[in-house]
């Protein structure tokens, strides 16, 4: 079969929107900066490590349940859908899903370019039979939807807990955009994390071969090099730990003595102890999570679980909005 060439379309933010992000966050008290700016090409190659990890239960225990439904996932689905895969990177999750749903379009979604282009390129190689598309772009924000949005039902894939990275009102609206990508009769397919043993939390955040601090720290200095801030990364040190009362996973970047860096001309002091806020990781019930999907317009179908109850990977509808009868 003829390899079908990658439909590619940029919208990545420009570096103004990222200068004008980190400068906000590090004015801000207490300081913080967004994860979706680890994700360079290291950061994501490090992120892909991670989850290779043996404290790292959440890929493993994820793909494990994606195997188990992926055909009860393909009947709720139906034929011909076109799948947009939300923070696709290495797209290796998406593979258990392609055969099994034989979507008509694939359209992936990440905003690292170069990682992003890697791994789309490496599944138009291996599915020859799917019309690939690939966006560069934040889906944590309005972007404008590539063509193949407009042929088939939409299903979207956003695996990874990466919903957990927003405070519960980013996450509201973040699921209220995804309900207006897919209306009328999509569909979300969505893996939520789910509240369990601090100490089994806290391991998979803090693990014996630092990666997790490396990808952490590679923040600092992905600043360096795109931003040229001044700064020393080794007098910073990775900080993670499971905050109990607001249900979350908090990453900090915590400096080590007092000291003053400088980015785009502005100086910003830290004092011994005060740290970067560079990512949260809420933990869900299912219940919670339901909650959730009704007040953004999105109907649980079925939920799935792994044994132990580790992490959930959720069918969710869109809610019809049926206009009342006239009286």
């Amino acid at each position: 079969m003829r390899l079908r060439p990658v439909r590619f379309h940029d919208d990545r933010p420009s570096p103004v929107t990222m200068q004008e992000e980190v400068l906000l966050g590090l004015a801000s008290r207490p300081k913080r900066i967004a994860p979706k700016f680890f994700y360079d090409e290291r950061g994501s190659r490090l992120f892909d490590a991670i989850c290779e990890l043996p404290e790292y239960y959440l890929t493993r225990t994820e793909m494990g349940i994606l195997e188990s439904c992926a055909r009860e996932m393909a009947w709720l689905a139906g034929a011909d859908c076109t799948l947009i895969e939300l923070g696709s990177g290495a797209s290796k999750k998406i593979r258990l899903l392609l055969e099994t749903l034989r979507p008509r379009h694939y359209l992936g979604i990440d905003i690292s370019l170069e990682f992003l282009r890697e791994s789309v390129q490496r599944l138009a190689h291996d599915y020859p039979w799917l019309e690939v598309h690939a966006a560069c772009a934040d889906f944590a924000q309005d972007f404008d939807l590539p063509d193949p949005a407009g042929s088939g039902r939409r299903l979207v894939f956003f695996p990874g807990s990466t919903i957990g990275n927003f405070d519960p009102p980013e996450a509201l609206a973040f699921l209220q955009r995804v309900r207006r990508l897919v209306q009328p009769d999509g569909a979300l397919v969505i893996g939520v994390d789910l509240k369990k043993n601090p100490a089994v939390l806290h391991a998979a955040y803090n693990d014996a071969q630092g990666i997790t601090a490396a990808f952490n720290l590679n923040l600092l200095e992905r600043l360096r090099t795109e931003l040229g801030a001044e700064l020393e990364p080794g007098n910073f040190r990775h900080h993670a730990f499971y905050n109990a009362p607001r249900g979350r996973i908090e990453m900090h970047l915590v400096s080590r003595r007092a000291q003053e860096i400088r980015v785009l001309g502005r100086r910003f002091r830290f004092d011994a102890g005060e740290s970067i806020h560079t990512e949260s990781s809420y933990k869900y019930s299912v219940a919670e999570f339901h909650a959730l999907a009704r007040r953004a317009g999105l109907q649980p179908r079925q939920v799935w679980l792994d044994a132990a109850h580790l992490f959930s990977v959720h069918y969710l509808n869109v809610i019809s909005r049926s206009r009342p009868r006239a009286a």
